[in-house]
């Protein structure tokens, strides 16, 4: 993991396309600003892995689903 130190109003840049920007700091609390293009997908963490929770479950349904119709083509 790399870790800078910034401070208000400074940046980080992120190859040519994405700048995360520090744009307040008030008491344990940063605000960050994210420029990205839209084609790039940006969520916080803990939303990040809720969705990949939900994919990996419905992709699950998907195959007993799968399962299950094949089972009713062998009869």
């Amino acid at each position: 993991m790399l870790i800078l130190n910034r401070k208000k109003d400074e940046s980080i840049q992120i190859g040519d396309d994405i700048e995360i920007k520090v744009v307040a700091v008030e008491g344990d609390q940063v605000k960050i600003g994210i420029e990205a293009p839209r084609s790039v997908d940006v969520y916080r963490k803990e939303i990040y892995i809720k969705i990949q929770e939900e994919n990996q479950e419905a992709s699950s349904a998907s195959d007993e689903l799968i399962n299950l119709l094949k089972s009713f083509k062998k009869e």
